[in-house]
């Protein structure tokens, strides 16, 4: 055991000692701050929407006219033919070339493919947005976690430092009360037991707490010798209840408020109407065109303005209609594989309707306990501190012995554990709450 203790003890001193080094004070938003910074799924999302802003750009500018320069430039050698007064004059010469042209293509009518495409893209981008408004929700959530541990620990540390002081002094006053011949000296090795268990458990406390910050540390991603020192939060200051709601109106404002619902409404729609828009290629689409070509040639001794923009420009000016008999069945492919798409999201909206119902439902249950259990430990730790002093004052006479007096700080001190244990879980499960419900914003 001494072996135990010491050992950790220096680990904690090293700990400490890095963390004196490399202090990083923070409040709840920087943590919130630093871990959407840094969080690898968010940025992956994040990064996802410069893709969906792009995929909704084209499909806009998919109702202008497509454009196209061309410019060539050639030489010829060799036999060149030539039409002069009539006759056919063949000549060994070298022809230099320079083609131009413009050419304007725009769809006129498509079936609605065109506006189908624009509508499930813009979808895609909104359901992009919900997507990446939960995923900071759920670093939120994650961050709550970690960040309530570890406040949480500090407590129960702070406790256990607490009750070890405690019983230090009371090996004093054993002590004494044994030099004068009032208590027996067994009492005395008792609670020196005591106060060694009771350092053992604050060495433990402590350790769990280093531990906890670690976790919060890897998760904010902060460099391996920063170790964040957390501004306090004030466990009692609830500010939103849930009481005298039912498991069915909790749900109906998650309906309400959750975004990766919306979300996943809109990939749903989204993926309708790109069947919809695949569907269009089975009928005859009309197209227009516009084409302006010219060129020079050397063997005209005409300039090359003159050449290009008066002797040979063409204009072409057209319609075409486009009829669908047989393309190798990749129509009806491509339409099969986005109805297997669009029934996928089908089925995981109804997967994410029923998750949503159970995480309230299990949120609620947890509050309701979580609420309950905070007031049992109130009347529980008021109860205990009663008892202690009353086995201190007859522990002091002479009335009762070191067993009765151990056993009732014992049950103080994990009432004030529990106690702790409890304030912080149902501060939590508020969190947890929220989060179920789809309103956990930074300030909650």
């Amino acid at each position: 055991m001494r072996n135990y203790i010491l050992g950790a003890t220096l680990l904690i001193s090293t700990l400490g000692g890095v963390q004196a080094q490399d202090t990083l004070k923070l409040d709840f938003r920087q943590a919130v701050d630093i871990a959407l910074s840094k969080n690898l799924d968010f940025q992956i999302q994040s990064n996802q929407m410069e893709v969906l802003k792009r995929q909704k750009q084209s499909a806009l500018a998919s109702h202008f006219p497509s454009a196209n320069l061309s410019t060539s430039f050639q030489q010829q050698r060799g036999q060149q033919f030539q039409q002069i007064e009539g006759e056919i004059v063949v000549t060994n010469v070298t022809n230099e070339i320079v083609s131009s042209g413009v050419n304007l293509n725009m769809p006129v009518f498509n079936f609605g493919r065109r506006l189908l495409d624009t509508q499930s893209s813009k979808l895609s981008y909104l359901a992009g947005e919900k997507g990446l408004e939960r995923a900071a929700q759920q670093v939120v959530f994650e961050v709550s976690r970690r960040y309530l541990q570890v406040l949480l620990d500090g407590e129960l540390y702070r406790i256990a430092k607490e009750n070890l002081d405690n019983q230090k002094q009371q090996l004093e006053q054993i002590t004494g009360f044994v030099d004068a011949g009032l208590r027996t000296l067994s009492d005395q090795y008792n609670q020196e037991s005591e106060v060694a268990r009771l350092e053992s458990v604050a060495v433990r406390a402590q350790v769990q707490l280093e531990t906890d910050l670690w976790n919060l540390s890897e998760y904010l991603m902060l460099e391996p010798t920063v170790v964040p020192e957390l501004d306090s939060v004030d466990p009692l200051a609830t500010t939103v209840t849930f009481d005298g709601l039912s498991v069915n109106e909790l749900y109906e404002l998650a309906m309400d408020s959750r975004s990766d619902l919306d979300q996943q409404e809109m990939l749903v729609e989204s993926a309708q109407k790109s069947v919809k828009a695949m569907k269009a290629m089975y009928y005859p689409r009309i197209g227009a065109f516009y084409n302006y070509n010219t060129f020079f040639t050397s063997l005209d001794d005409r300039t090359l303005r003159e050449q290009l923009l008066k002797i040979y420009p063409q204009q072409v000016l057209g319609l075409n209609l486009q009829i669908p008999i047989f393309n190798n069945l990749q129509t009806k492919l491509e339409v099969g594989r986005r109805k297997v798409a669009y029934q996928n999201q089908i089925l995981q909206k109804e997967s994410l309707d029923r998750k949503i119902y159970q995480e309230v439902k299990l949120a609620y249950i947890n509050y309701q306990a979580a609420v309950r259990n905070e007031k049992n430990t109130q009347v529980q730790v008021l109860a205990a501190e009663e008892a202690l002093l009353a086995v201190r004052e007859r522990f002091r006479l002479g009335l009762s012995n070191f067993v009765d007096l151990s056993t009732a700080n014992q049950q103080l001190v994990a009432a004030q554990a529990d106690q702790a244990q409890a304030i912080y879980t149902l501060y939590f499960q508020e969190v947890l709450m929220k989060h179920a419900l789809g309103t956990l914003t930074v300030e909650y």
